[in-house]
């Protein structure tokens, strides 16, 4: 067994035996436990059996990172890169990838046969594997595990989780024996401070030390600054300044806008948080850095990095962060402004977390913060060797009490649920390789199915609720010991006898003038009548003191067995929903001639290969030939309007795009209108976008136009623009690899993605 050079913890211990032991695991433990070493341990064992290990992540910026530290470590040759847009070693023993990328190396696609992808693969590390909790995209963890063979030993690597257990069981149900290694222990414990606006010049312990809230926090005042006199508070250097007297740097400052981080920034600019010698060492690294990007030369944040600030989210360029990150790990950066994104797994471990607030603004509204959210930002504070405590602080403000903020702080963790949903691309692959019934055997693994009784314990426990009043009702015996089958044809027969005597009076008064009162008709339901009474006469029902209480028990009871059938239907429906959402998949597919006799067909093996928002929407518009005869930067064009979002801005670029690129997308529009109505028909809620707002930008990119000159045309951040020319080049490489597309569409999508893959996009 490998020696690592420190005293493993317990849980570590634990998992290194069960590796060795040949088991899968799932390692549950806060941020900074050290999970990392577990995954080394791995890779220690592949490289001494000659066997091969993959290491997945969340994100490409992690897998970046993971690919650096492996290489240097264990050596470059040894390990190899794969994320959608980048390609380095891939045969090597060590291969770090995005969890997309396994998840598509699992179905026989453009990235080869299963068999070939996974040669010599004896471990594969699910890094993060709590994301499966992503709205997005964590379907792509659950197909990771459900398709992976059993042959291969999956380290499912996850901070603290409700449901760790349910979480291993369903693992080793099916993908093979899971061993559940879970610790609650941090290393470096944490402490939790409350800092009052009121009190500038000092932050307060959270909690007393048997777990109570500190009675000197008092509620946040709702503020009677307005306008220019709200401008002069500056609580943000308050903060930082107390935190640097204190010794708390550095700092992670989490808020939740993008331009609250720069604001920010920009309000600590006057304040010293650096040594002579550190703003040297920063000179250094920064002028370094620069002459490999010298784009960033006339970057205006400059400023602040050379006084120890940064700011870090979504909307900077790719190289910014990067040297950002740099900086901050080798402790130049004293306060780094970032946005929640920096939580997930990227190393940047600090003495301090800050939280700006305990609620964030989403499409659907505010809302408080989860306890799995605030606990994966609080864990970046405390760094493993270096410090003793780390220290979280949470900014008090009038919108929340203290009360409010002990209860998140002391809340557990929140359990994993599933987001596994099936969409055209799952269907036609799962149809390549297996019957109907086997694919229904691989939906059914599903964590979501696995976990349902967990999932619809509520509506379950409303079952159990209607059984017990249903029975409690059936329960109510007749003094007479007569049934409610018997009580309600007593009152069928009374209800037929008060029809009848109607009816007899009816026909009286209509032969009474003519003096008839014997007449045939009379005398027959007279006869009717009577007959009916002595039979229900026969029931001493019409005489009970409890009819009433009888008749209503059973129109309750009729009305809690209807509940009870259509909450019984909404379960199985409920349960069976992955099933029914593949079937209405695969329903569509068979119209449009994908599947033909329970197989995909050319088309269909096209559409498998594509990953995309809505696969059918993209297969069909290169299969109607309106992407063939485009020149590369209409091609590209094209895809970035079928790629972007709807934006919240109406202010469109004033460059118009090309004559081209307008025509394509008409056309477009007919076809998204056509899949629309069949969706709709089908429940199925699969996006479709044709929004030109980047267009323009990509067409002038490719045309050369400067980066300085694209950026200014829309009030966008640099980051988005890179981010959608990223996804472009997602998508233009998928077609560049798929089978019946012409030479000259392959061709024009190279070209286009050659041209967009310059600086300061190309920079991961």
């Amino acid at each position: 067994m490998y020696k690592f050079d420190f005293e493993l913890d317990d849980f570590q211990k634990q998992a290194v035996e069960a590796i060795d032991n040949k088991k899968s695991i799932v390692v549950c433990a806060p941020t900074g436990a050290g999970k990392t070493c577990i995954a080394e341990h791995a890779i220690h064992k592949a490289l001494e059996e000659d066997t091969r290990l993959f290491y997945t992540t969340p994100l490409k910026a992690l897998s970046n990172q993971k690919f650096y530290d492996f290489g240097n470590k264990y050596g470059k040759g040894n390990v190899g890169l794969l994320t959608g847009d980048t390609s380095i070693n891939r045969d090597a023993p060590i291969v770090v990838m995005t969890t997309e990328v396994f998840r598509n190396m699992l179905y026989n696609t453009n990235f080869g046969k299963v068999k070939d992808n996974l040669n010599g693969v004896k471990y594969v590390v699910l890094d993060e594997v709590h994301y499966m909790n992503d709205e997005q995209r964590g379907t792509v963890w659950e197909e990771s595990i459900i398709y992976c063979p059993s042959s291969v030993q999956i380290i499912a690597l996850s901070a603290t989780i409700a449901n760790s257990k349910q979480l291993c069981d369903w693992i080793n149900s099916v993908h093979s024996k899971t061993e559940l290694i879970y610790t609650d222990f941090r290393p470096v414990p944490l402490r939790h401070y409350y800092f009052d606006s009121s009190k500038p010049n000092e932050i307060l312990p959270l909690l007393t030390p048997d777990g109570k809230l500190n009675r000197r926090i008092k509620p946040e005042k709702k503020s009677s600054y307005y306008g220019k006199q709200a401008k002069k508070l500056n609580t943000v250097k308050d903060i930082v300044s107390v935190l640097h007297e204190k010794s708390m740097l550095p700092a992670i400052y989490f808020t939740f806008s993008r331009k609250k981080c720069d604001e920010n920034m920009e309000k600590c600019s006057q304040i010293n948080l650096i040594t002579d010698e550190e703003a040297k060492q920063i000179r250094i690294e920064i002028s370094e850095f620069l002459k490999e990007h010298t784009y960033l030369e006339g970057n205006k944040n400059l400023e602040y990095l050379y006084n120890g600030i940064a700011s870090h989210h979504a909307g900077l360029l790719p190289a910014w962060k990067l040297l950002v990150e740099r900086l901050f790990q080798k402790g130049l950066i004293k306060v780094v402004f970032a946005t929640e994104t920096l939580a997930a797994g990227i190393n940047m471990p600090a003495r301090t977390t800050v939280i700006s607030s305990i609620s964030k603004r989403t499409d659907s509204g505010h809302r408080v913060l989860t306890s799995n959210e605030f606990l994966q930002m609080s864990g970046r504070a405390g760094r493993r060797g270096m410090d003793k405590i780390g220290y979280v602080v949470v900014i008090g403000t009038q919108f929340h009490s203290p009360d409010e903020v002990a209860e998140l702080v002391k809340s557990p963790s929140n359990p994993l649920e599933s987001q596994f949903s099936p969409g055209y691309s799952m269907v036609l692959n799962l149809l390549q390789n297996l019957e109907l019934e086997q694919a229904k055997e691989l939906i059914l693994k599903s964590f979501g199915y696995f976990s349902s009784h967990d999932r619809l314990k509520p509506v379950i426990m409303q079952q159990i609720n209607y059984e017990q009043t249903i029975a409690k009702l059936k329960d109510e015996k007749c003094p007479h010991g007569f049934s409610n089958q018997d009580f309600l044809e007593f009152n069928k027969l009374k209800e037929k006898y008060i029809v009848y005597r109607k009816l007899v009076k009816t026909l009286l008064k209509q032969t009474k003038p003519k003096g008839n009162k014997n007449a045939p008709e009379v005398i027959e339901y007279e006869n009717l009548s009577r007959d009916i009474r002595k039979q229900y006469e026969k029931y001493p029902c019409g005489l009970c003191k409890g009819y009433k209480k009888h008749r209503k028990n059973i129109e309750v009871l009729e009305r809690y067995e209807k509940k009870y059938k259509e909450i019984c239907k909404n379960i199985e429906k409920q349960k069976d929903i992955y099933w029914e959402k593949f079937l209405a998949h695969k329903e569509i597919l068979e119209k449009t001639g994908y599947i033909e006799n329970g197989s995909p067909t050319n088309k269909g093996v096209l559409c498998s290969m594509l990953r995309t928002e809505n696969e059918l929407y993209l297969s069909e518009i290169i299969l109607q030939g309106l992407l063939d005869n485009l020149e590369p930067f209409e091609l590209a064009s094209v895809i970035c309007a079928l790629i972007t979002e709807d934006l919240r801005t109406d202010v469109y670029p004033n460059v118009p795009i090309s004559k081209n690129t307008r025509k394509a997308l008409n056309k477009i529009k007919e076809i998204r209108k056509k899949i629309t109505i069949m969706q709709r028909e089908a429940e199925i809620d699969t996006p479709m976008y044709i929004n030109s707002f980047y267009c323009s930008l990509v067409e002038q990119w490719i045309q050369n136009t400067p980066w300085e000159d694209i950026s200014k045309q829309v009030d966008s951040s640099e980051g988005d623009i890179v981010r959608i020319f990223k996804r472009i080049v997602d998508i233009l490489r998928q077609l560049t690899m798929l089978p019946n597309v012409s030479d000259r569409l392959k061709a024009n999508a190279r070209e286009a993605v050659n041209c967009i893959l310059k600086e300061p996009v190309d920079v991961e």
